[in-house]
């Protein structure tokens, strides 16, 4: 099973560093006035880690606030 995640692992590294090399051109994204010129690939990367980061931080906040909220039921109610 090693060996296939492996392969998976080469494929999208490989498939990833393919995106990199064809969208080297710069793209311009503005938003709420503020505005950026950077190749694509570099634009999607820094997208893709400030969803990821964002994304778990909300996930450790909805875990944390169900924890708390179950620590504070009454005893009876705990399943």
């Amino acid at each position: 099973m090693r060996w296939v995640y492996l392969i998976v692992i080469v494929v999208f590294l490989s498939a990833v560093v393919l995106f990199a090399v064809q969208n080297v051109q710069p793209t311009t994204m503005a938003f709420l006035g503020f505005s950026v010129r950077a190749p694509l690939a570099v634009m999607v990367t820094v997208i893709y880690v400030l969803g990821a980061l964002t994304g778990g931080s909300l996930l450790a906040l909805m875990r944390a606030t169900i924890r708390a909220t179950k620590a504070s039921w009454p005893v009876a109610d705990r399943r």
